[in-house]
């Protein structure tokens, strides 16, 4: 049998359940590699995997004969009243954070499930636990990343605007092997950068500008982060405090990353060394990656929680000076035994676009 349901079919035996639904298309990937619309059910006996016409012949094609996952048409399934599929089963598992309330009501009735029992995120705490395959394709996904970041470099020219860097990057990572993006990208200039989360807009880059790039791609499913702050033309001697700050704790985080060590320890050392520098870290230090581009664990100073090896995170301190500029470095990292590799690599010191000729 297909190795992870095997390991969730264990897993709810021991929650005393005896199946489980599940619909988070991420999920369903991470068991089976279907990423054809449709809703996996684990029974007590079988597994059944049921999708519409338009997906059969797709879901076919990916499962082998080892996943022993029946699938079937919704049609069908529709037309026998849902065959009953957990009969005899006390206890159905299902994601109680990702259906709404309308669903679950519409899980009783469709499958007939005598009692639904919340799961508590028990796929997601695997998947936070990446196999060597897994890590292989995120290798690859950040190595995209990193190529296309070094293309940026000679792309990248004054009078150039927001969003045609980020259709580049998109254009990019579609010519160069990537799924596609892996989210949207952020390209925030001069006092957009200092927005976390600012959109790519029609503004144009000047001189002196701040050019802050979070950026990732998808390859075979899986995603990369990474953001590098950089400047158009010359380096504001203004800004170059906060971006040593910034840098020097990206780079002790680096070293702390490794199996055993304490999320919420390492992100508080981060918050205490900027507030001893008058700022604050106003966002998790880092998140978890994967199938999804934010997983468990969540990397802040709320989150109690040890590393373990082949957990993959960010590593992306940042600090915002509201109306003027911000500074964010970002790696993709795999937590090993005695510490932590940088997937994404590319350089992190001062870096200017497009120099003014002296």
């Amino acid at each position: 049998m297909n190795n992870k349901i095997k390991w969730l079919r264990e897993k709810i035996r021991g929650l005393n359940m005896q199946g489980m639904i599940i619909s988070n298309p991420i999920n369903v990937k991470y068991l089976t590699g279907i990423e054809a619309e449709g809703v996996l059910l684990i029974t007590r006996k079988e597994n059944h995997y049921i999708t519409d016409a338009r997906y059969l012949e797709e879901v076919q094609s990916t499962l082998t004969i080892d996943d022993e996952v029946i699938v079937h048409n919704i049609v069908d399934v529709n037309k026998y009243d849902n065959e009953n599929f957990f009969s005899f089963c006390e206890n159905v598992g299902f994601e109680e954070n990702y259906i709404s309330y309308a669903q679950y009501k519409d899980y009783m009735q469709k499958y007939k499930a005598n009692n639904l029992e919340e799961t508590e995120n028990i796929i997601e705490k695997q998947r936070m636990i990446k196999d060597e395959h897994e890590i292989e394709l995120l290798k690859k996904a950040c190595e995209i990343t990193d190529n296309c970041f070094s293309h940026l470099l000679q792309y990248i020219k004054v009078g150039m605007t927001e969003k045609q860097i980020a259709y580049e990057i998109e254009r990019y990572f579609l010519k160069n092997g990537a799924d596609g993006l892996a989210f949207d990208t952020i390209v925030a200039t001069g006092k957009n950068s200092s927005k976390p989360h600012s959109k790519a807009t029609e503004k144009k880059i000047e001189l002196g500008d701040t050019i802050l790039i979070d950026f990732g791609g998808k390859y075979k499913g899986y995603c990369s982060d990474m953001t590098r702050t950089i400047y158009a033309g010359f380096l504001p001697e203004k800004v170059k405090k906060v971006y040593n700050l910034v840098l020097k704790n990206q780079l002790q985080t680096e070293k702390e990353l490794k199996e055993g060590a304490n999320i919420r320890i390492i992100a508080k050392n981060v918050d205490n060394d900027f507030k001893l520098n008058g700022h604050s870290l106003i966002h998790a230090l880092g998140h978890g990656i994967g199938l999804d581009i934010h997983e468990l664990p969540i990397v802040s100073t709320k989150i109690d929680q040890n590393l373990k090896e082949n957990m993959v995170i960010t590593n992306e301190p940042g600090i915002y000076i509201p109306e003027e500029f911000g500074v964010r470095i970002e790696d993709t990292v795999l937590i090993t035994k005695s510490g932590c590799i940088n997937l994404t690599k590319s350089d992190k010191n001062y870096i200017v676009v497009d120099k003014v000729k002296q």
